[in-house]
């Protein structure tokens, strides 16, 4: 795979972030990209292990890493990128904002710095729309079957793309105003530019699938309606019930769970309106605790610094 010891002759290089100083006065996507080259010697670095922990245990989807760092290597885009949309629906979402276990679990990171897979797999579906390769691709043919997805976030996008590839006439009904869910109104636009679930959302209703937004299921409409125009439902509503902290205090003014703050700045960077009777959350000015460490809490102290916050 990649280039015989190619590990040993080129290091890992991570692709930074924009200055932090010009990062911080927008909402613009933060980390770079490496340019092509730089991305040919990183996959390089892939080991051809005789067992590929990546692949088998580190990704919950089960990517085929070594097979397209091996194509990236090669400058074989599109058979990269056939490989890669056998196992992952969205690379474009996981390639910006997956953990990527794939990369603690890589072999070389035992003695020496992981592949950077990541970056890699991003910049195969990257490639596949700059060189349009990603055109609608429509099922040949149609089940004759009905299927609602409740819920247009990530499980709910994922679903619906399946379901239409096997030939379902599928259905995507979502609360709020565009689909993405969590993508979309969780994830600050500086992780994830919301052009991306656009362009992706673009794709999928040109290949068949139907988005109701602006509905609530069991409110605009109910649960028996959907029933029994449809032969199948799935439930994908996410998990939106945040965990509260039993503590001396947490009634007090000015304490908000995470998704209250980064809901309502997602919208106000979308330019989606406020309703009047909401109440403006902002940390400018104000000294700002965060309580959680991790990426959500990161978000949020992402959030507090560009909003104008005088400590984090």
């Amino acid at each position: 795979m990649g280039k015989d010891g190619g590990f040993l002759e080129y290091g890992r290089k991570d692709p930074g972030y924009r200055p932090k100083r010009e990062r911080l006065k927008d909402y613009q996507e933060v980390e770079l990209r490496p340019s092509e080259s730089e991305l040919r010697e990183q996959a390089a670095r892939c080991m051809e292990c005789g067992v590929p922990f990546c692949h088998g245990c580190g990704c919950p989807l089960q990517n085929i890493i070594p097979e397209f760092n091996d194509l990236v290597y090669r400058e074989r885009w599109q058979e990269a990128l056939v490989m890669l949309l056998e196992t992952n629906c969205f690379p474009e979402f996981t390639g910006r904002i997956c953990p990527a276990p794939c990369e603690t679990s890589c072999v070389l990171g035992i003695n020496d710095d992981p592949v950077t897979i990541r970056q890699v797999e991003l910049a195969i579906i990257e490639k596949g729309f700059e060189l349009g390769y990603m055109t609608p691709n429509p099922p040949e043919k149609r089940s004759g079957k009905r299927v609602a997805v409740i819920g247009s976030g990530p499980a709910g996008l994922a679903a619906a793309q399946v379901l239409n590839q096997e030939g379902h006439a599928v259905t995507v009904f979502e609360k709020d105003r565009a689909p993405g869910g969590i993508l979309r109104y969780g994830i600050p636009d500086f992780k994830l530019d919301k052009g991306v679930i656009d362009r992706r959302v673009s794709l999928m209703r040109d290949e068949g699938v139907l988005f109701e937004t602006n509905v609530l299921v069991g409110r605009d409409i109910s649960f028996s309606f959907i029933q029994d125009r449809f032969d199948a439902v799935c439930l994908a509503g996410g998990a939106r019930e945040p965990r509260n902290l039993n503590v001396p205090g947490r009634e007090l003014k000015g304490t908000y769970f995470a998704m209250e703050f980064l809901k309502q700045q997602n919208r106000v960077v979308a330019g989606e309106r406020i309703p009047p009777q909401q109440e403006i959350i902002s940390a400018k000015g104000k000294t700002v605790v965060v309580i959680g460490g991790g990426d959500t809490g990161s978000d949020c102290i992402g959030t507090a610094l560009r909003q104008g916050a005088k400590k984090v």
